[in-house]
Parts: structure tokens; sequence; C-alpha cells
């Protein structure tokens, strides 16, 4: 960021965010007086969307929200799309079909994977969840061709469901004995049950308030209130602890201050929210009951009242200071003088503080290049710990080396289509040095290579250029825009192709409301995208819904006018359904189809759990009904090896062994990279075939190593006990058998 750059905010004429020029043609001449849109209600309820999705889901891995969330999402989605559409007009293009096309196609891959994974029915259940963004997705290209003047309502319902989330966050700390007393964590981490999560709801809400505050139009209380939100997001991320979120924040207001030209009202926002933040977190952090694990109830209680207190006068002092502002750059516009003086400082405060680290790292014992190393063996330590106290905030190691490098070594042993989707936290075991319990390898990119191999990730890079392309339309971030595509077929073409300023004539592109709004949904976009390249939170739906929305509608956007487009509801055109092209009908119906086949897919595997569960507590009553149930269970998902599991185990309870047997070993054959499958049969030969439950139950250790870990044995795992007692006890039935056998020893 240059100080061109800083300093190329101008005063606007009247209320809009900088003059436009006059519209030419049809536009200008008898144009009829433009209804602004309704935005209230499309702010609530995309706001309670995402609340409902955030608490309901949580972080992603109970299958019975999971599925709700999923099930809801999809039918929702596919109503939107079959609106829309039914009553699009004519007239308007569809952009970002491509990137539509391409995601399904991502999807299609993870349900395809099903046929080689290591863990078929969580790839099954991953294209579950795949369908349900897909339809989230594609649901915001379709609003945004039908309502584009109502993108205010995304990005102010998003704002709005961050403060809920992170509000609610906070008062687990103020309130814990109602919110949450069975904590014994310091760090934030509800309502997702994860740090991480809440964290990146922080940070692009942060984004969604510097638009709000920086924004030259809509109602002033509105905009003063980006003042106490953005103080909410910066305290709630700094208490999660969060170092991934804080990297994706900074990157993405370092990107927001280069392409939106609102710089010194947005600076304003963050400033005034960084300093307030700062004497919040800065008590919490000394606080020993809040900043420290396992600490007592009741000196947790009386410490949150502190931290209400705090949080109580920061939001009212910055409300106030919001509204402050407002008045004064209304009475007055700062002089260009003013200014570039702004402009000035605000360069220095970066640039003074990258000296200021440099300097310490240079004194340091370490020395400069001594520091930049020892960081650096840090960061791809597999050993690494750290621990959940404030000081993880200036740690430089993480344990995710250990995850990549897990991923890397799956990645290596099934390169071309990896171990099917989901399958890293099977395949991984194999590979696994500590007693981790991992699902993900926090990153998307090497969850990708493990999972889906190289061919997921090009299809996944082939989504993101195509994306790219569609979002680039409606934002232009750096004013130029590829033109000239016909020149590469046809010779004959006028103009050559190559990246061009975007305003006719060369002249500056217009900065209106809608253009700095997608440019805002565009760095959203952009701070998920890289907290998601160093953690698992593509999996967590509260996040992920806000970043697809705001990715969805600027893919369907499409290139704004050089006059920005009318507040109205010029993309619907109701009408009677004999007077729609057939063409229209075949679509919205196949849709409709995909739809609920598709809901009905992701409600398979809750159905089969929720019978196996039913036949377990049907088994002392009604055996014969329990085992009905079960085999309705497998009937319903047939790739669920927990399902056959469940199964065998009633049948062991009936009596029928060999049955029973047969079951276990289908569960095998179903999943023989699966150490479980193989556990659950050696621990039902150990009785009756201990030379056969011998290799059954060391296939099952091989596969997981550390499920005999003698530190689990040490401290007690009873788990980990039995499978050792239990390969003991194999291994010493089986010896006089093999002592007796011809050639035995």
């Amino acid at each position: 960021m240059s100080a061109i750059a800083i300093t190329a905010e101008r005063p606007p004429a009247g209320d809009a965010e900088v003059s436009a020029p006059p519209a030419r043609g049809p536009i200008a001449q008898n144009s009829p007086p433009v209804r602004q849109p309704t935005l209230w209600w499309p702010t609530l309820l995309t706001a309670a969307m995402l609340c409902l999705i955030a608490f309901i889901a949580g972080g992603g891995l109970n299958l019975s929200s999971m599925t709700k969330v999923e099930m809801a999402l999809t039918i929702a989605s596919g109503a939107v799309i079959v609106a829309a559409t039914l009553l699009a007009a004519d007239a308007r293009r569809t952009y970002g079909l491509w990137s539509v096309g391409l995601l399904l196609a991502f999807t299609a891959l993870t349900a395809l994977s099903t046929v080689w994974s290591v863990a078929p029915d969580d790839s099954f259940r991953d294209a579950g969840r795949m369908l349900a963004y897909s339809g989230v997705f594609a649901a915001a290209v379709a609003l945004a061709r039908v309502a584009p003047a109502r993108w205010p309502a995304l990005l102010g319902g998003l704002t709005l469901a961050a403060v809920v989330v992170c509000g609610y966050a906070l008062l687990t700390k103020v309130l814990p004995s109602q919110l949450d007393a069975t904590d014994v964590y310091a760090r934030l981490r509800a309502p997702y049950s994860y740090w991480n999560a809440i964290g990146v709801t922080a940070a692009m809400g942060a984004i969604g308030c510097m638009w709000l505050g920086a924004r030259r139009t809509g109602h002033a209380l509105l905009t003063a209130l980006a003042y106490p939100a953005m103080g909410l997001m910066l305290v709630t991320l700094l208490l999660a602890y969060s170092r991934g979120a804080l990297l994706a924040l900074a990157l993405g207001l370092v990107l927001w201050f280069c392409v939106v030209p609102l710089r010194l009202r947005g600076a304003a926002v963050l400033i005034a929210g960084g300093a307030a933040a700062a004497v919040v977190v800065a008590w919490d952090f000394s606080t020993h009951a809040l900043s420290a694990e396992g600490v007592a109830l009741g000196d947790r209680v009386s410490a949150g009242r502190q931290l209400g207190v705090l949080l109580a006068a920061m939001l009212i002092t910055l409300t106030l200071v919001g509204v402050a502002a407002g008045f004064w750059t209304a009475r007055r516009a700062p002089s260009a003088r003013t200014r570039r003086r702004a402009g000035a400082v605000l360069l220095m405060i970066p640039a003074i503080a990258v000296i200021a680290l440099l300097g310490g790292l240079a004194l340091s014992h370490r020395g400069l290049t001594g520091s930049i190393s020892h960081s650096l063996n840090s960061i791809t330590n597999t050993n690494a710990k750290v621990p959940n106290t404030p000081g993880r905030l200036t740690a430089v190691s993480s344990v995710r080396a250990q995850y990549w490098k897990q991923a890397l070594d799956v990645f290596e042993a099934d390169p071309i289509l990896g171990v099917g989707a989901e399958g890293y936290a099977t395949a991984r075991l194999r590979y696994s040095t500590q007693t981790l319990n991992v699902r993900h390898a926090h990153g998307f990119i090497v969850q990708t290579l493990a999972d889906l191999g190289l061919f997921g990730t090009v299809l996944a890079l082939l989504l993101l250029a195509a994306w790219m392309a569609a979002a680039g339309r409606a934002t232009h971030p750096f004013n130029r825009r590829w033109s000239g595509w016909r020149a590469l077929l046809d010779r004959r073409a006028a103009g050559r192709p190559g990246w061009r300023s975007w305003a006719p004539g060369g002249r500056p592109a217009p900065y209106g409301p809608e253009r700095v709004g997608m440019l805002s949904m565009l760095v959203l976009v952009v701070v998920f995208g890289v907290h998601s390249l160093i953690d698992w939170t593509w999996y967590v739906p509260g996040d992920a819904c806000v970043a697809l929305l705001c990715a969805g509608w600027l893919a369907g956007r499409g290139p704004l006018d050089t006059v920005e487009s009318p507040h109205s509801s010029e993309g619907l055109r109701p009408r009677s359904l004999a007077r729609l092209p057939p063409v229209r009908l075949l679509v919205a119906g196949a849709v409709l189809v995909g739809t609920l086949l598709a809901a009905w897919t992701q409600w398979q595997p809750l159905r089969a759990e929720d019978a196996s569960q039913s036949a377990l507590v049907r088994l002392a009553d009604d055996p014969s009904q329990a085992r009905a149930e079960a085999q309705g269970a497998v009937n319903d998902d047939p790739l669920s090896s927990r399902a056959l599991i469940y199964l065998a185990r009633i049948e062991q309870a009936n009596g029928q062994s060999g049955l029973a047997r047969s079951t276990f070993q289908r569960a095998v054959r179903l999943q023989p990279s699966n150490p479980e499958t193989w556990l659950a049969l050696g621990e039902f030969d150990v009785t009756t075939a201990p030379s056969a439950a011998a290799e059954e139950l060391g296939a099952a250790i091989y596969l997981n190593p550390e499920s005999i870990a003698p530190e689990l044995i040490a401290g007690g795992n009873e788990e980990a006990i039995t499978i050792q007692n239990d390969y003991i006890e194999a291994l010493r039935a089986r010896a006089p058998l093999e002592a007796g056998t011809p050639g035995g020893g």
C-alpha cells in the first residue's frame, strides 16, 4: 500500500461514495424513480439463519446435528434455486455457472471416492456435507441474479450474526455457571466447541464491521454501531488465542486497505475498536481465573462478573465514539492536508512495528538470523507442544506440523486418488507417533491431497480459478479486467487480449456503495480461505456457510455497470407457469428432484445410526426384533462398518456365533484399512479361535500402533489395556497350537 493509495480517498459529493459519471444512453433518458429495496427483513433472516447454523451444527462433528443442518440447507437452497429459475427475468444473463459446475464436480468426486475409500461411511457422510455446501453456493449465485440490489442484507446479516455468536462466546466467560460450568479451558470455544472456529467467525465479522463503519451510505446509527461491534470482534478473537485467525485477519485487513478507498474511515473503526479491546484483553490476560486452565468455578464466576463490567464499559464507550465520529465527519469533511497527514501516520504505524520487531529479534540472545532460524525450526517441529494460555499468541511452534506430515505420508501412499474423502482420520493412524485424536489434517490443501489426491487437488484449483474469474467481474479489485477474449479465437476481432483498465477511456472506475460492498465480500472470503489453509474450519458449517454465501454472491453478480444497478427487484418477473419456457420448467423440476434425493441421501447415515442404537436398547427385551432393527440399519447405510459391528454384537448376544463371526468378517472386508473392524473381529475370536485372533489383533495394532502406546497403558486407559491383554492372551493360546503342528518348535 502506497502513500498515494492511502491519500486517494476524497470527500464525496453529497452522500455518494464517489461522484459517478453521468449516465448515458437510455438510462439517462426519462428514467423512472427507483423504489428502494426493503432490507431489514432480509438482513434479520440472513442473521437468524447463520446463527441457527452455528448453534445447531457446532463444530460439525456431531452426526445428528450435522444431518439436520445439512438437510435444512439442501432443501432451503433447492427452494431458492427453483424460485429463481421460475421467476428470474429473461433478459438477465446468468453468471457463475462454471463455479457452480466445478463445485458440483468436486462434490461428485467426494461421493465417488466411497468406491476406493479406506472409510467409505465417512466419505459418504462427507458427500452429504458437500451437497449442502454446493446448495448454499448455488443459492447465493441465484439470489445475486434475481435480487442484486439486496447485497447490503447479506453483508449486514453476516455481520449481525457474527456479533450474536461472538457475544454468546464472551458470555460463557461472563456467566460461566449458567452457560459453561464444566469448561476447564481459558480459551473461548463456544458455540463450536473449537476455539479456532470462533476465532475465524470474529475475523470475518471484523471485515463486516470495516464495511459497516466505513460506508458513507446507510443509517448513521448503524454506522456508529460498527465501532462497538469491532471491539467485540477483536476481544473475541484474542480471547480465543487463535493465531491462525489473527493472521488471516491481518492479511485480510491489508487487502481491504489496498482495494477499498475508504481507508481513513476504516482505520478509525479499526483503531478505536482495537484500542478499547486491548484494555479488556490486557486485564483478562493478567487475571489468573480467566487465563489459566482448570480454575474453580467460583473463581471464574467472580472474575467473569468483572469482565462483564469491562465489556459493557467498552461497548458504551465505543458507541459514543462512533456517534461522535459520525457527527464530526458529517459536519465537515477532513481537508486534503489532514488526509495526507493521517495517511502518513497510518503508513508509519506498520513500518515502526516491523522495525521494532526486527530490532527486538536482533537484540535477542539468538540474534536476528538465529531467531528466524529458530522460528522456522519451531514451525516444522512435529513434536511441538503449545499450552492453551495467552502465551500461545506469541509462540511460533504448532502441532500442525505433525498433522501435515501425516497427511503428506498418506498422500505419498496414494498420490493419484487419495484414500477417499474423510479418509485421513483412518489412514493417518499407521503413521502416527503420538496418541492424538485427530479427524482432520488442519489444512485444506494437505487434507485434499490425502483424501482425494492430485485429482481432487487439481479440481479444487480449477474451481478456485473459475471463482476468481467470476468474482473479478463484480469487484475488479485493482481496476483491471481481461478484455479481448475473442481475439484469441478470431484474429479479425478488434483489439488485443490483455488486462486493461476497467473504466472506459482509462478513467478511474467508480467506487460506489455496491462495489465497496463487493470488495468487502471478497476480502471476507479471502480471510476464510487463508484460515482454511492452516485449519479445518472448512468442516464447520457456521463459518463455511458465511464464506460460501459471499463467494456465491460474487460469482453470480456479474459485472457492475458504470452507473450502479438500481435498487429494485428488477430480477424478478412473476408469471404464469404456462408462459414459462419449457427449458426453465425442466431445470426447475430437475433441481427439485435432485434436492429431495440429496436430502434423503443425507438422512441415511443418521437413520442407520438411530436404528443401531434402538436395536441395542431393545436387545434385552426383544432379541429378534433387535436383530431386525440392526439389519435394517445395515440396509439403510450399507457402507457403515459401525452398523455391521452393532449387528454382529447383537447376533453374538443372541447366541448366533457363526452368524456373528460372518458379520464381523463382512465389516473387515468392507473396511480392511480400518483398525476398528479388525479389532472387533479379533476380540470376538480371542477365546474361540486364538490363532485367528492373534493375526486379527496384530493387524489392528499394525494399522494403529498407538492403540497400545506405553503412555496409554501407564495412564490406565482401559481400551489400550484391553487390546494389549487380548493380544497377549491370543498369542499365548496360539503358542501350544503352533507347537503341536507339523514343523512346529
